[in-house]
C-alpha cells in the first residue's frame, strides 16, 4: 500500500512538473515573439513543412470521414424519413468538432513527430548548446517559428479539411441518397452560422499551441543520445493526443454552456 501511495505521489509530482516546464516554455516563446528580429523566412518554410507539405493526408482523411458520415448518419435518417437533414449533420460535425480534431491529430502525428525528432537530434548532438555559445537563444531560434507557423496554419488546415469533408458527403448526398445537389447544399449553408465555424477554428489556434510546445519541449529536454530521441518522440505524440482531447473538451463544454 506505502509503494502504491509513493508511486501515485512520483507519479503526480512529475505531472506538475511536466505542466510547469511546459508552460515556462510558453511564457518564454511569448516573450521572444516580441522580440526582433523576426526572421520570416523560417516562419514561412516551416509553415510550408506544416500546411503545404500535409495537404494531401488531410485531404484523405477529411475526405473519407465526410463519406463515412453521410454513410453512418443514413442508417437512421433513412428510417425516420429525414435523409435531408444528413447535410445539416454532416456540416455541424465537421466545422464544430471533427475537422478540428482530426486536423490537429494528423498534423500531431505527422509535423509535431518531426519537431521533436529534428530538435531532439540537435539536442544530443550538442547543436542546441552551439547556439548558446554562439549568442543565439535556442527558443528564438528553434520554437517561436515552430509555434507560429502552427498557430497559423492548423486554422487554415482546418478550414481545408472542413470544405472537403463536406464535398465527401455531398457525394454520397447526391450520388446514393438521392438529395438534390441544390437542396444539399442548401441546406448545408442554411445550417452553418458564423458560431459554429468560429469556435471550431478557436480549438485549432489552442491546438497548434499544444502541438508546438509539446514537441518542442520533448526535444530540447531529450536524453540518452538516439533512443532517448526515438522514445521522446513517441512521449510527444501521445501527450500531444491526450492534451487535444482534453482541451477539446474543455472547449465543447465552454462553448456550449457559455456561448
Amino acid at each position: 500500500m506505502r509503494e502504491y501511495i509513493t508511486r501515485i505521489g512520483r507519479q503526480t509530482l512529475t505531472f506538475f512538473a511536466y505542466l510547469g516546464g511546459l508552460s515556462i516554455l510558453a511564457l518564454e516563446t511569448t516573450f521572444w515573439i516580441f522580440v526582433p528580429p523576426i526572421k520570416k523566412e523560417r516562419i514561412f518554410e516551416q509553415a510550408k513543412q506544416i500546411g503545404l507539405d500535409s495537404l494531401f493526408i488531410v485531404s484523405l482523411v477529411a475526405f473519407f470521414t465526410g463519406m463515412i458520415l453521410a454513410l453512418q448518419t443514413a442508417y437512421l435518417m433513412k428510417k425516420l424519413s429525414s435523409e435531408i437533414y444528413i447535410a445539416s449533420i454532416i456540416a455541424l460535425s465537421l466545422t464544430r468538432e471533427l475537422g478540428p480534431v482530426l486536423t490537429a491529430l494528423i498534423v500531431a502525428g505527422r509535423s509535431g513527430a518531426a519537431i521533436t525528432a529534428e530538435i531532439g537530434t540537435m539536442t544530443v548532438t550538442e547543436q542546441v548548446d552551439a547556439l548558446k555559445t554562439l549568442a543565439t537563444n535556442p527558443v528564438k531560434y528553434l520554437v517561436v517559428p515552430r509555434f507560429l507557423a502552427l498557430t497559423l496554419m492548423l486554422p487554415v488546415l482546418t478550414i481545408y479539411a472542413d470544405l472537403i469533408g463536406i464535398f465527401g458527403g455531398y457525394l454520397i448526398g447526391v450520388n446514393r441518397l438521392s438529395i438534390s445537389p441544390s437542396m444539399y447544399m442548401a441546406t448545408t449553408f442554411d445550417t452553418l452560422v458564423n458560431k459554429d465555424i468560429v469556435t471550431g477554428l478557436i480549438k485549432t489556434v489552442f491546438f497548434g499551441m499544444i502541438i508546438s510546445l509539446v514537441a518542442c519541449y520533448e526535444g530540447l529536454n531529450v536524453e540518452g543520445g538516439a533512443e532517448g530521441v526515438g522514445k521522446s518522440t513517441t512521449k510527444s505524440v501521445v501527450t500531444t493526443f491526450i492534451f487535444i482531447i482534453v482541451a477539446d473538451c474543455f472547449f465543447t463544454a465552454l462553448f456550449y454552456f457559455f456561448f
